[in-house]
């Protein structure tokens, strides 16, 4: 009962950070730069830990220990939501700040 509310929480997350990914790709693309790259990779690193809920709840990959504490997975989880929740939001933060500096500017 337990992997089953695991994966459908790990799918339910998937369809948010999925499109967070999918937008900071398309900006990418458009606009190279250093708030750009912040941005798809902390939204990368979100898509890894949604990944790893779901291979915690099918049990892939065996030999990481998912949702074990000291565990290889446990440590991909973590820092990968350490570093998704950290450079995503700077990295708009920055894209924001430049934005309003070149709107400053025109004027």
């Amino acid at each position: 009962m337990i992997a089953n509310a695991t994966l459908v929480k790990a799918f339910v997350g998937l369809a948010p950070v999925s499109m967070l990914f999918v937008g900071a790709l398309i900006l990418f693309c458009r606009r190279r730069s250093v708030s750009g790259f912040l941005q798809l990779f902390g939204a990368g690193c979100l898509i890894v830990v949604v990944l790893s809920h779901v291979a915690e709840a099918l049990e892939l990959i065996p030999w990481m220990h998912w949702g074990h504490e000291h565990s290889a997975g446990h440590y991909l989880d973590l820092w990968s939501a350490i570093f998704g929740v950290t450079c995503f939001p700077v990295g708009y933060l920055v894209s924001a700040l430049a934005s309003r500096r070149r709107e400053s500017l025109q004027t």
